[in-house]
């Protein structure tokens, strides 16, 4: 849904973002900012900085950043357009009509009632759990060692043997029945009428990242089948982009996720204190869960069951997660099948060892391709070998496809050198590893990290003293920033400067994508020089100019054969540079 660039500005200004962070995380105000734990990735010391002036946070630890829709959208997981609309209603204003807003209105208050018949009858198997008819499922649930306050946590329940109980229950609600059959909670059938699609099975609420609940999975009772049944798709349950358990998940202060294959899995894992750990809802791992867990961490534990179909689980699972840019290790659970065996078997501090010893995901999968070829017989050997340099050839960064190969020559007894010929034989065969890019004569060479630090520690300081821009602003334009989103940021800033004004937040609000926005909540967050004297903080200040308008000149001067405007820069820039080099810029 669109909203004009002006309300979503005044909802941003409206919705100071010390006090909504503050009630996410608890904040404790030093100097100019506020510090506390972030809630993005695990820390004991408060590195996460709220900056009420510039409306921006960020992390030091994780890099996390942006402004208050940012935050929103990675705490709550909302999409854009759902910040908007709480950050809205949090501040009292009010949304313009959209030219479809009937429809609009219909189909969210559908959604509304769908979400209203899952919340309902989850109440109804929580309690039928707790009663007399639901003591199977409790008796169940207790042989399976879990608490009390786990089935609370988790909201568990108990679908009774009569079929028509939930229906009976959900129309004394008020809820049509084909709102019922809508919802994925009842069929019809001319034998049978309405029933209850979960009878006689321990229910399972399986809840978004914002604890709505959204569809169920019921354990039958007995010998019934299917052993396990789930809600089927439905408007508000897309069963490849939820992950069960990540409404608490997504809270746990770890440096990483456990992915399991059940729903028992993972609550044993929380009732251990593993509170990270998520599965998939039923269906295979898919890339769309694997891009929702990118939005909470980059690395993933793979806690699959030991078997064989879960050992080609996991392998499914890796190639995916590795696709996602998300680093994936795989724990070993033998001689027990599942997590749920293995912590109520050896434990806690047992399974905390095997996080620790947890393998890297691609000899994980060199460890499976090992097991198809008799290691004894030298032409299976040899078969083994080229397979394994068909894999290297799948790391297409020269850096990390040579550390691979060191590695993977050391662990298997072979050469080197033998080895990356391989390698670079079937690369060159199938295309499968791209060649390496070297830069061009004429063209400018990558930006070494000082530059970069350089040109994000000038705009740092002119936005903690804007009055400094009208002492510079002759000699250091947006043209002098040579890389974004460092040429982007100090654009707007310097037209923001000239208009009178400076908003931090509003310039990291211009950028869509959410990696743009932590960068650019970073430069606002560059730690500046630590010093005591006046004379030295001129001199500080002066150098880091200097450093940018010497960056500069240099960028523009390797571009002079590829870039028609190139010359020109690069002769004012050679200017600025030797009157800079003589200026004295006092900061009082």
């Amino acid at each position: 849904m669109y909203y004009p660039e002006e309300i979503i500005e005044e909802v941003r200004r409206r919705n100071n973002i010390v006090d909504v962070v503050a009630g996410y995380v608890r904040l404790q105000k030093k100097g100019g900012s506020h510090w506390g734990l972030c809630p993005f990735h695990s820390e004991r010391t408060p590195s996460f900085s709220v900056n009420g002036d510039k409306q921006i946070y960020h992390c030091f630890g994780c890099g996390a950043g942006g402004n208050v829709y940012t935050f929103l959208m990675n705490y709550e997981n909302y999409s854009f357009p759902e910040a908007v609309r709480a950050l809205a209603e949090r501040a009292g204003v009010q949304l313009p009509e959209p030219e479809d807003a009937g429809q609009v209105r219909q189909r969210e208050s559908r959604r509304a009632r769908l979400l209203e018949i899952n919340k309902e009858a989850a109440k109804f198997f929580y309690f039928q759990l707790r009663s007399p008819g639901g003591e199977i499922g409790y008796s169940y649930l207790k042989k399976r060692e879990l608490t009390d306050e786990t089935m609370r946590i988790f909201g568990l329940g108990y679908a009774v043997k009569n079929s028509s109980a939930l229906i009976q229950y959900l129309r004394g609600k008020g809820f049509e029945d084909e709102l019922l059959k809508e919802a994925g909670i009842a069929s019809f059938s001319e034998k049978y009428g309405m029933t209850s699609l979960f009878w006689n099975r321990v229910m399972f609420p399986i809840q978004d990242s914002n604890n709505r609940v959204i569809g169920f999975g019921g354990r039958v009772m007995g010998e019934g089948e299917p052993k396990y049944l789930n809600s089927p798709e439905t408007p508000v349950f897309d069963k490849r982009r939820n992950l069960y358990g990540l409404n608490y998940a997504r809270r746990a202060r770890s440096a990483n996720m456990i992915l399991c294959e059940g729903y028992m899995d993972v609550i044993a894992m929380h009732q251990a204190g593993f509170t990270q750990a998520v599965a998939s809802l039923g269906t295979a791992f898919t890339p769309e869960q694997a891009a929702l867990l990118g939005r909470y961490t980059d690395s993933v534990l793979l806690a699959y069951d030991s078997d064989g179909a879960g050992v080609k689980a996991a392998l499914r699972a890796v190639g995916i997660l590795r696709e996602a840019g998300i680093s994936g290790k795989v724990i070993n659970m033998r001689p027990y099948k599942d997590p749920d065996e293995f912590m109520k078997s050896l434990g806690k501090e047992a399974f905390e060892e095997r996080i620790s010893q947890a393998e890297n995901s691609f000899f994980f999968e060199l460890q499976v391709l090992e097991g198809q070829f008799d290691m004894n017989d030298p032409e299976q050997k040899t078969k083994f070998h080229r397979e394994l340099a068909r894999k290297l050839c799948g790391f297409s960064e020269e850096m990390e496809r040579e550390n691979y190969i060191q590695a993977v020559a050391q662990k298997y007894g072979m050469g080197t050198g033998s080895l990356r010929k391989l390698v670079e034989k079937y690369a060159a065969q199938t295309g499968l590893a791209k060649p390496v890019e070297r830069a061009r004569t004429g063209v400018q060479k990558k930006k070494e990290p000082g530059a970069r630090r350089a040109q994000g520690t000038l705009l740092t300081w002119i936005s903690d003293e804007p009055g400094l821009y009208g002492k510079i602003k002759k000699y250091i334009s947006a043209q002098d920033f040579t890389e974004e989103p460092y040429h982007t940021v100090a654009e707007r800033m310097f037209r923001d400067l000239e208009e009178g004004h400076l908003d931090p937040g509003g310039i990291v609000g211009m950028f869509e994508d959410q990696e743009e926005q932590r960068e650019a909540a970073a430069i606002f967050h560059t730690r500046l020089p630590r010093l005591e004297s006046g004379q030295e903080k001129e001199k500080a200040f002066h150098d880091i100019l200097m450093g940018v308008k010497k960056n500069s000149y240099e960028h523009h001067v390797a571009r002079m054969g590829t870039d028609v405007n190139a010359l020109n820069e690069a002769i004012q820039g050679r200017k600025a540079l030797e009157e800079l080099a003589r200026t004295h810029i006092s900061l009082d």
